[in-house]
């Protein structure tokens, strides 16, 4: 699911925090669980799309087995977010 907005712009309920909030983790895509832990995205392109983009090159089961230099040189994560990722994955 690409949003190609910004997370303001998507209706409160669609959005990851809210879904997650009203829904439960098992109603969340796996991009959007991720798009919760990175929490923004960088310019010219919201979270949820960071996170699908970095899910295609890796993969959701993948993940675990990234290094903080792969996550780190990842376009769009840096050092806090690499530490993220780790931290929860």
């Amino acid at each position: 699911m690409e949003y190609k907005q910004r997370i303001k712009d998507i209706p409160r309920i669609e959005r990851p925090r809210e879904k997650l909030i009203q829904y439960g983790p098992e109603h969340l895509s796996n991009s959007e669980l991720l798009a919760i832990i990175l929490r923004s995205g960088k310019k010219g392109e919201n979270v949820i799309d960071l996170a699908n983009k970095l899910l295609k090159k890796h993969k959701a089961e993948n993940l675990p087995n990234l290094t903080y230099k792969e996550l780190k040189n990842f376009s769009g994560l840096g050092p806090a977010k690499a530490c993220e990722i780790l931290k929860f994955i």
